[in-house]
């Protein structure tokens, strides 16, 4: 019973990852915000974080599915979060969707 669990929470865990994506934005720790910009662009939203510094979301579109009979196109809605310090360089993200 135990050994169904830990199976369960292996392959859950293991489809919401999407190592692309991890090994792009782990590769944005430390940067500040000019070049967070730069590379992805004005975020959707920006809001102050309690002690001190700021959270930058973006939603993006990353595929879909069409179905039959008329084709419709279901997409995937993504979202990306990232959270700046005081010094305004990026300290941490996240993501889901994608």
């Amino acid at each position: 019973m135990r050994l169904g669990w830990v199976l369960v929470v292996a392959v859950s865990a293991g489809c919401s990852h999407n190592a692309y994506l991890e090994q792009s934005l782990s590769g944005s720790i430390g940067k500040d915000k000019a070049w967070v910009e730069k590379q992805y662009g004005e975020p959707n939203v920006r809001a102050s974080r309690f002690f001190g510094g700021e959270s930058w979301t973006y939603y993006r579109i990353a595929g879909g599915k069409s179905s039959l009979p008329l084709f419709n196109f279901t997409p995937n809605e993504c979202q990306i979060s990232f959270k700046f310090d005081k010094d305004d360089r990026m300290t941490d993200y996240s993501y889901s969707g994608c």
